[in-house]
């Protein structure tokens, strides 16, 4: 079965974390030219080596811009992930806010998925 690589998904994230910082910044932050990282913010598709560097500064799995299909990922991945990429929420208050998420939605649905 073929994955897609969602690269607006991916694009997104990367701006919402860049916020207002500039460009120039951020790409020598993570490890890559500030042509390639305009590149991706544009939706390009990056290397393998890049996409990894970027997972990383992101705070996400390569699989969360991975699909078996064209549908969109869950409420609370997208949630997730949102807190992950906001660089100006403490880390420790963004582990606090994911684990009240998964408790909260365990209590609503208590049976894990594909179970």
């Amino acid at each position: 079965m073929d994955k897609l690589l969602d690269t607006q998904k991916l694009a997104d994230m990367v701006k919402s974390k860049r916020g207002k910082t500039g460009l120039r910044t951020v790409a020598e932050e993570i490890g890559v030219s500030h042509s390639t990282l305009s590149r991706i913010e544009q939706g390009n598709l990056p290397d393998v080596e890049t996409f990894i560097i970027l997972c990383r500064w992101l705070n996400v799995s390569t699989e969360y811009f991975t699909n078996d299909n064209p549908q969109e990922k869950s409420p609370q991945e997208k949630f997730l992930a949102h807190l992950r990429a906001d660089r100006t929420l403490p880390e420790s208050t963004a582990l606090a806010l994911m684990e009240m998420i998964k408790l909260s939605y365990a209590q609503y649905n208590p049976t894990p998925h594909g179970s």
